[in-house]
């Protein structure tokens, strides 16, 4: 691990706020997001409101509300099928809706906890993580679960390699990152950061060679090689973060995070550089960036003095 510089703001600022969306009559906190990008549509997890709003990116107003869940967590957007998958940490519950109209297709019961939700782009199945350690394998039609593989804890963000068709997954609690084979099924590597705990986010990046994963203690972003896990640098970012995406176009890292700031990371060489720490709102942890759109959306939850939950639309510069 070697030591990263942390350099100036760049001449103009990195992320320009293009508007507000605000989430009307939602209370508590906001969790992820998924996108669909040819019909403009933002899909919202409300986990303190039991909710998934439904936000027209045209008109920049919530179109469609799902009520009734419990504590959505995660989402993913099929687009082939034009359905909405929602994972529930309440009860554990991974439902499939039909996009156009919101009526449900199935469900899929995980027990407890059913947090982050992926797309194996090779075979189409739908991967969530939930309970005390386990990554089920969901079919995206008949919404059943297929299998299921154990993990050491509850999986945070995890990333499929179609590449490689393997699975990494930040598994806080163990202290590690599972590297899971999907052919096999099983867990084939595990990957120790010592000095480094409580690893939530995680992206990789396009060439499928490089992870980065962020760390709430100490607050720090690590970049790793993906084929052995070792990191090759790091640096101290915002605090309590929840999402991290690359931004291959720029050779930037975004990381959102909790204390209320974006972190905006170069990328070079020579390893990385903060380039500006970008004030939101206490709280807003949770983001998604879409490469395809050029922007970062910003959950903003409700606050505890009736402010508005809202999405921030960041557009990257230059």
């Amino acid at each position: 691990m070697h030591p990263c510089s942390v350099g100036t703001a760049a001449a103009g600022p990195p992320l320009i706020l293009e508007r507000t969306i605000p989430l009307e009559n939602v209370r508590g906190r906001v969790d992820h997001m998924a996108i669909d990008r040819v019909g403009g549509r933002l899909f919202v997890a409300e986990l303190g409101n039991d909710s998934v709003d439904v936000v027209d990116l045209q008109t920049g107003k919530v179109s469609q509300r799902i009520n009734g869940l419990k504590e959505p967590q995660g989402a993913a957007y099929l687009a082939d099928r034009d359905v909405i998958v929602v994972a529930n940490g309440g009860d554990g519950s991974v439902r499939f809706l039909r996009a156009g109209d919101l009526s449900s297709l199935g469900t899929a019961a995980l027990g407890n906890d059913a947090d982050n939700v992926r797309i194996d782009p090779s075979s189409g199945h739908v991967l969530v993580g939930y309970g005390d350690g386990g990554l089920a394998i969901l079919d995206q039609v008949t919404h059943s679960k297929l299998e299921g593989m154990r993990l050491a804890g509850h999986p945070e963000s995890f990333q499929v390699d179609a590449k490689t068709d393997r699975v990494f997954a930040n598994v806080p609690d163990a202290g590690q990152i599972a590297v899971v084979d999907l052919k096999s099924r099983r867990q084939v590597a595990t990957w120790k950061t010592p000095g480094l705990a409580a690893n939530f986010p995680m992206a990789l990046d396009s060439t499928g060679k490089q992870l980065a994963v962020v760390f709430r203690s100490p607050a720090k972003l690590a970049l790793l090689d993906a084929a052995t896990g070792a990191v090759t640098a790091s640096l101290d970012t915002c605090g309590d973060a929840d999402d991290v995406f690359f931004d291959g176009k720029r050779d930037r890292i975004y990381a959102s995070c909790g204390d209320g700031a974006i972190d905006v990371v170069q990328r070079s060489p020579n390893g990385l550089e903060l380039v500006e720490r970008v004030a939101t709102s206490s709280g807003a942890r949770t983001s998604l960036f879409v490469p395809e759109l050029d922007r970062l959306f910003v959950a903003v939850r409700a606050g505890w003095f009736a402010s508005e939950a809202a999405i921030l639309v960041f557009r990257p510069s230059p």
